[in-house]
C-alpha cells in the first residue's frame, strides 16, 4: 500500500543535510563480505543518488509507518501482528509476534563496497512469517541482498538461518534450521557460515560452527551464558560472560578470537550492543556499573563510568569518538568516547515513555541521533555533534512502539 497519510508533524526547522557516506576513511572489512555482483542490486528496484533514510515504525496495534526523512512523507506499508520486540539490519524489520518473526521489508536500503556505496529503493512490503516459539534473537550482516540472518527461539530451541539474498527478491527462505535444547541462544551468520549457540540445562555453554546448509565445520568455542550479538566491519561480535568472541572468515575458513574482559574486572558483563552501523567499536552497558567498550580492530575492551542510571548506549565511533546514551530520566547524552565524560545533553525527551514501560529507541547515524518517544507519541532528530540540538520533531498520531532507521 502506497497512500500517503499525514502522521507525521514536522515542527522543527531545519533540513537536514546529508552527506555521501562515501566521504569517510576507508576501513577495513572481512573478506566474506566484501563481494556481492550486484553491488546490492535487486530486479524491480531503483538506483539512486543519494541514501533513502527513513524512520520506519510499528505501532502496538501492528500498523507499519514509514518516515521518509528526504521529504517528510509518511507512507502507510501494511500490518503485522502486535508486536513485543524489534530488529533491524537498516532494510529488514524483524518483529517479534505471538506467531513468531514477522518480517517487513522497507525497500530502501545502502549497499556498502567499502571506498563507495550504491543506494536503492523499491516498493516496501510485508514479506510474511518465520514461525517458531518463544522469543527470539535475530543477528544480521551489514549487507541486505546476500549473505544470512540467523533466528534462534528460546521457547522450541529451533536455530535457523534465512536465505537473505532470497528474502531481498521477496522470498523466505530457511538455509537450515536445527533442533536444539531451548535456551536464550544465538545464530550468528557469518560470511557463507553460521555460529550457532549450545546448550546445557538451559543455559548456553559454546557456539559451534555451520555451513550454509547445515553442515557442521568441526568448529567449537566455549562461550557461557551468550548474550548480544553485533556485525561490524571486523567481524561478528557475541557476547559472552568472559568477554567476547569475534568471528570472521579468512581463506573461506571461519575463525573466532576471543577478547577477554580485563583482568581482574567485577564489572557485569555486557548484554547487548549497539553503534553506528557497521563501525568496529561497539558499546554496551557494564550493569549499572559503567559502559563497555569494545574496540574490535584492537581486541580491547575499555569500561567508562556512567554519568548517570542509563537505559541504553551507542557507539557512533566517529572522528571524535562520540557515545551517546540514553539516562533513565529519559534525557540524551552525548559523551566522550575516550573517558566517558559528558559533552551535551538534551532536556528528558522521553521520560513517560521510560516511568510508563514503553521503549524508546536511540539510534546513530553518521551525521545524526533518532530517538523515539512511544508514550509521547514523538520522533526526535538529535545534531549530537552540535550541542545536542533538536534539529526536527515529529509529532505522531498513534505510539511508536518500535522504530528502525532504514536506508543505510
Amino acid at each position: 500500500m502506497r497512500s500517503r497519510i499525514p502522521l507525521f508533524i514536522f515542527t522543527g526547522a531545519l533540513t537536514v543535510s546529508l552527506i555521501a557516506c562515501s566521504s569517510s576513511p576507508v576501513v577495513d572489512r572481512p573478506s566474506s563480505e566484501a563481494s556481492d555482483d550486484g553491488h546490492g542490486a535487486v530486479a524491480g528496484a531503483e538506483e539512486v543518488a543519494e541514501p533513502q533514510l527513513g524512520l520506519t515504525s510499528i505501532d502496538a496495534e501492528g500498523a507499519v509507518t514509514h518516515l521518509d526523512l528526504l521529504d517528510e512523507s509518511v507512507t502507510e506499508i501494511g500490518r503485522v501482528s502486535s508486536p513485543s520486540a524489534l530488529t533491524t539490519d537498516g532494510r529488514y524489520l524483524f518483529a517479534q509476534t505471538d506467531d513468531g518473526i514477522e518480517i517487513v521489508d522497507s525497500g530502501v536500503w545502502t549497499w556498502d563496497h567499502v571506498d563507495h556505496f550504491h543506494y536503492y529503493r523499491a516498493d516496501p512490503t510485508v514479506l510474511g512469517t518465520v514461525p517458531g516459539e518463544g522469543s527470539a534473537a535475530i543477528a544480521t550482516t551489514n549487507l541486505s541482498t546476500s549473505g544470512g540472518t540467523g533466528i534462534s527461539f528460546a521457547g522450541s530451541g529451533d536455530a535457523v538461518l534465512l536465505d537473505t539474498q532470497a528474502l531481498s527478491t521477496g522470498v523466505i527462505t530457511e538455509l537450515f534450521r536445527i533442533e536444539r535444547e531451548p535456551h536464550e541462544g544465538l545464530v550468528v551468520p557469518v560470511g557463507s557460515f553460521a555460529l550457532v549457540t549450545e546448550a546445557s540445562d538451559g543455559v548456553g555453554t559454546s557456539v559451534r560452527g555451520y555451513t550454509a546448509d547445515g553442515e557442521s565445520t568441526g568448529l567449537e568455542e566455549p562461550c557461557i551464558a551468550p548474550a548480544g550479538t553485533i556485525a561490524t566491519r571486523v567481524g561478528a561480535v557475541i557476547g559472552c560472560h568472559d568477554g567476547a568472541l569475534l568471528a570472521h572468515v579468512d581463506d573461506d575458513e571461519l575463525r573466532v578470537e576471543r577478547i577477554p574482559y580485563p583482568a581482574g574486572t567485577t564489572a557485569p558483563p555486557a548484554e547487548s550492543f549497539d553503534n553506528r552501523e557497521g563501525r568496529p567499536t561497539v558499546a554496551g552497558l557494564a550493569g549499572s556499573e559503567g559502559i563497555w567498550m569494545l574496540d574490535t580492530r584492537a581486541r580491547s575492551w575499555t569500561l567508562l563510568p556512567s554519568p548517570a542510571p542509563l537505559a541504553h548506549v551507542t557507539a557512533v565511533d566517529d572522528q571524535d569518538a562520540h557515545l551517546l546514551a540514553l539516562a533513565e530520566d529519559g534525557r540524551v547524552l552525548v559523551l566522550n568516547g575516550a573517558d566517558g565524560s559528558l559533552l551535551a545533553e538534551t532536556a528528558p525527551l522521553a521520560a513517560q515513555s521510560l516511568s510508563s514501560g514503553a521503549k524508546p529507541t536511540l539510534i546513530a547515524d553518521q551525521h545524526r541521533a533518532y530517538l523515539s518517544a512511544p508514550a509521547e507519541h514523538r520522533l526526535y532528530e538529535i545534531d549530537y555533534a552540535d550541542d545536542a540540538r533538536i534539529a526536527r520533531t515529529f509529532d505522531t498520531a498513534t505510539e511508536p512502539a518500535f522504530v528502525a532507521e532504514t536506508g543505510r
